[in-house]
């Protein structure tokens, strides 16, 4: 997820309003990093930060598809008679969950990361990343 950024003005003349408007911002973010500097007769307040609203969404999502893939996993499993981590690692539900792939390009850009062969239940993998998107959505 990617950090985004929104400067602050603490005031001589307005300090507590300024404050309180930044420590309620602060209040709703996760902040990776903060810049100070002063200059015409206020702090100048850089905050680096991502929203925790967004936070809580994509830990929502990447749960769901962890859950619908581990899903997809036992049965497929259990219908060849193997075992689960032999269809696809625990590791690689994690990844696969974390970059969502919708296509079964994107899907072997990640397996090639992770060093796994997608060619066998790619479709398949993609196709449970898909529904569990559009459930989510709808």
């Amino acid at each position: 997820m990617s950090s985004e950024i929104r400067t602050f003005k603490i005031r001589d003349a307005a300090i507590d309003e300024d404050e309180l408007a930044l420590a309620e911002f602060l209040r709703t973010v996760e902040v990776s990093r903060i810049e100070t500097a002063f200059a015409d007769g206020a702090w100048h307040i850089l905050v680096m930060y991502e929203e925790l609203r967004k936070r809580e969404e994509t830990a929502q999502i990447q749960s769901a598809i962890v859950a619908a893939l581990n899903g997809w996993r036992a049965q497929t499993a259990t219908s060849l008679d193997l075992d689960r981590e032999a269809i696809m690692s625990s590791s690689a539900v994690q990844e696969i969950a974390r970059y969502a792939p919708t296509t079964e390009i994107e899907l072997s850009v990640v397996g090639s990361a992770l060093g796994i062969d997608t060619s066998v239940h790619g479709a398949a993998i993609v196709h449970v990343v898909r529904q569990t998107l559009e459930d989510l959505t709808s």
